[in-house]
């Protein structure tokens, strides 16, 4: 059953969401996340510290020393802690939305850790059989010295190409 309803003379399918939203704006997390990563950043820098207490040194000096038509901010300085409030107001947030999309990150990282593991420790076993299974073909054999230092060499090279790879994951 399609549903439609006549608007201003045009017919639309209720049975389906609309492109897009009603103003034509567009939101993308993965931006916001980033800018709110880059503001914790910068407020986590002894940089940011310095500039906002030379910030707050002239601003408590240039209204306790102006003269009065000249001032911006008297004694208690309410507009200087209002400043303060807002910028607390949306650091706190923007900290922690940085720090939940460096968890998930984190979370990332230990998952794609834990397949790896288990890929090489599924290669270990998997090579320990074919050793096993060899031993036991060429027990009587009089080249068993030889057989074993194929397969050492073999494992030795498996070794370094897992250290190479860990390092160009690193």
């Amino acid at each position: 059953m399609q549903t439609t309803v006549s608007r201003r003379g045009s017919k639309r399918d209720l049975s389906t969401p609309r492109h897009g939203d009603r103003f034509g704006s567009y939101y993308d997390p993965e931006g916001f996340g980033r800018f709110s990563e880059r503001i914790a950043h910068t407020m986590g820098t002894a940089r940011f510290l310095v500039i906002q207490t030379v910030f707050v040194i002239g601003w408590i000096t240039w209204n306790l020393l102006a003269p009065d038509g000249w001032t911006i901010d008297v004694y208690p300085f309410i507009l200087l802690n209002l400043m303060f409030s807002t910028q607390a107001a949306y650091a706190a947030p923007l900290i922690l939305l940085a720090e939940t999309r460096q968890a998930d990150r984190d979370r990332s990282e230990a998952a794609e850790d834990r397949r790896r593991g288990a890929e090489v420790k599924a290669d270990l076993d998997f090579l320990a059989r074919e050793m096993a299974s060899l031993r036991l073909r060429v027990v009587d054999s009089d080249d068993l010295a030889r057989v074993e230092a194929k397969l050492d060499r073999l494992l030795g090279l498996t070794e370094g190409k897992e250290a190479r790879a860990d390092d160009g994951a690193s």
